[in-house]
């Protein structure tokens, strides 16, 4: 799967993700995932960031809400239209560009940083966007970035529960098959069912690769591996928010911060 394809069905997931996602119902990144990533980014106040893959802008607000002097890029024009809205409505100084990961649109050394909230598995050549990733850098900026976790979701998975409902195991499979552009349909767990029933399944192209394979491309990239995190719910937060005490079986998502050398 190319570009343009991937493109198109993000463009068709923008409009109803954008509505569904403002109204809670992403609650894996709001519970968890975002803070969990802002927790472990290192000060970005005053530096040039750039936001990978930043859909409808939610957590480029936060990372410009940190002091961060943001630019943000995602492949569907429905985000970012949705995102400048809402710059204009309540400015961040955050300028939005159309553009594609594997053609940055973007000088050598432009940023300080570059942020990925989980887009980088969904994008076809990830290792042609780490490169385009090394070369918008300034040498010693830093690339972090959070994927599904490939070892705990892979093509296959499925949570296995007990007779009260929780989450006590998870069954995965496939692991070593590297998809390219597989599609996935699916919305949010946490929609209401009325909802749910009359609105159009997200297709996701996914381009699963293997922990051994992100890390071979990571360091042929020229990167150097700085920081990995396994986010966990706490025991609090999955009691206030079961959606996510799963992550306390095995963990979903994998946080990676990555060097360019000085």
């Amino acid at each position: 799967m190319q570009s343009a394809e991937v493109g198109a069905c993000w463009e068709g997931n923008a409009e109803n993700w954008t509505k569904f996602s403002r109204a809670g119902y992403d609650i894996y990144r709001d519970a968890l995932n975002t803070p969990a990533f802002l927790d472990t980014i290192p000060p970005v106040a005053a530096l040039r960031g750039l936001d990978l893959g930043c859909g409808e802008g939610t957590n480029t607000r936060r990372l410009a809400e940190h002091g961060a002097l943001m630019t943000a890029i995602d492949i569907a024009p429905t985000f970012i239209r949705h995102a400048r809205e809402q710059e204009e409505d309540d400015p961040r100084g955050i300028r939005y560009v159309v553009g594609d990961g594997r053609d940055l649109p973007f000088e050598d050394d432009a940023f300080d940083f570059v942020a990925a909230f989980m887009s980088l598995m969904d994008m076809p050549d990830q290792a042609g966007v780490l490169r385009q990733v090394f070369r918008v850098l300034r040498r010693g900026g830093f690339f972090q970035f959070s994927i599904l976790h490939p070892c705990f979701v892979p093509p296959h998975r499925k949570t296995i529960r007990d007779e009260n409902g929780d989450c006590h195991a998870v069954e995965v499979a496939d692991y070593f098959d590297e998809t390219d552009g597989r599609i996935e349909t699916w919305l949010f767990s946490s929609m209401p069912s009325g909802e749910r029933e009359n609105a159009t399944p997200f297709r996701v192209p996914r381009f699963h690769r293997t922990l051994s394979t992100w890390v071979a491309m990571i360091t042929a990239s020229g990167f150097v591996l700085e920081e990995l995190r396994e986010p966990m719910a706490s025991e609090e937060a999955a009691r206030l928010c079961p959606t996510v005490a799963d992550t306390r079986v095995v963990p979903m998502f994998l946080h990676l911060r990555v060097k360019k050398p000085a």
